[in-house]
């Protein structure tokens, strides 16, 4: 016999998504029109680096979010590799960012050669906790020769890497301040926020660089995808020039002055995003309802729904809900996935595995809190009745 709190949301879920059958935490949505741009893609023959559904999806997604600028590349990941590198990180550096996020967002500070020191996340927001960033620098930094250096390794301290969780915007006004203060540069990990705002502004404007994710499972999709975004003229054509191979010269040869890497979106996958792009508002305003309902049905039950921030207009990429300790966390989950609703827990913290054990953190008593009740439960754009 299942639990109060799992009948609870397995009416929530099946009031939305149906009756019958298995409910995914996340699917993409498409129609015809998805179809239709990617067949006049492959008619074109131009379904690789070379076409012009590359530099419309940038151009669009760069007006879209209100940057000057958006570089496209294969995936999410090499999105953060490269704009950690643009905004300056060599190896033996140390990066700030969160403990509790997804493995791409440390994965790339090493692909750098750089090494993550984690701090904690705000328990309003799920990212990075501007409180715990002070406290850490002020704690563990000195400066020598106008260069921030950890006490502990003197490595130098290159950058901050927060992360906006699950389409919810970190207060990164306060973390932009406080890197102003140290003089560090701010790159947003804003894979899964698109479509959000924070203050008026979309999420992931604010940083000297910013990247979104267009992986399968996110609120569009180019199947796989990533993008760089900024402000930063100078900082976007060394983006550019270093996703795609870091050609220079003639048209006609192959000529390279740096290590580049090719990151470029393929053709293909960017006429299918620029498809998906003209449907964000439609898909943000269906999310937000669905957001909206679990609300209302949760608020008369012991279940802790997680509402967007203060300021934050979310697009509510996951929707998650705070159970009361891991014990009952884990059995609801494993109830509903036997009722074949597709709820997840979060990522591991990233201190708890084995390449991360021994990086450098502050406390993390939210994280560990958190990682331990949290539950993402299913989160789709709802099908269209009839379709």
């Amino acid at each position: 016999m299942k639990s109060k709190v799992t009948s609870e949301i397995v009416s929530a879920v099946r009031a939305i998504y149906g009756e019958e059958g298995t409910i995914p935490l996340h699917e993409p949505r498409f129609d015809s029109s998805e179809k239709k741009a990617v067949d006049d893609c492959i008619v074109s023959t131009f379904v690789s680096s070379v076409g012009v559904y590359v530099n419309k999806f940038e151009k669009a997604l760069a007006e879209y979010t209100g940057s000057k600028y958006a570089i496209a590349t294969v995936n999410g990941t090499s999105a953060l590799h490269v704009a950690l590198l643009v905004a300056g990180v060599l190896p033996g550096d140390l990066v700030l960012t969160q403990a509790f996020t997804f493995i791409a967002t440390c994965n790339a500070i090493k692909y750098c050669g750089a090494e993550p020191v984690f701090v904690d996340i705000c328990p309003d927001t799920l990212g990075m906790s501007s409180s715990s960033l002070r406290a850490w620098l002020e704690a563990n930094t000195y400066r020598e020769n106008n260069v921030l250096k950890c006490k502990n390794t003197h490595a130098r301290i290159s950058a901050i890497l927060p992360m906006h969780t699950f389409g919810h915007s970190a207060k990164i006004d306060e973390i932009i301040g406080i890197a102003q203060e140290f003089d560090l540069l701010v790159v947003e990990d804003a894979a899964e926020s698109l479509g959000s705002y924070y203050n008026d502004r979309h999420v992931g404007t604010r940083g000297a660089l910013s990247v979104t994710s267009f992986n399968g499972n996110k609120i569009i999709t180019t199947g796989g995808g990533g993008a760089i975004l900024t402000n930063d003229e100078d900082l976007a054509q060394l983006a550019k020039h270093l996703t795609t191979t870091a050609r220079v010269g003639s048209k006609y040869e192959f000529v390279h002055d740096m290590v580049g890497f090719n990151y470029r979106m393929p053709n293909l996958n960017a006429s299918l995003g620029l498809s998906q792009l003209e449907k964000l508002d439609v898909f943000v305003k269906a999310k937000r309802s669905v957001a909206q309902h679990y609300q209302q049905i949760f608020a008369s039950s012991s279940i802790d729904f997680f509402s967007e921030p203060k300021g934050c207009v979310s697009n509510y990429w996951l929707n998650a809900v705070l159970l009361g300790d891991k014990v009952e966390r884990d059995i609801v989950l494993r109830e509903l996935n036997d009722e074949m609703i597709l709820a997840r827990p979060p990522w591991q913290l990233m201190t708890s595995l084995p390449m991360f054990k021994d990086s450098q953190r502050g406390e993390l008593p939210v994280s560990k809190d958190y990682v331990d009740r949290l539950l993402n439960i299913p989160s789709s754009v709802p099908l269209l009745k009839g379709a």
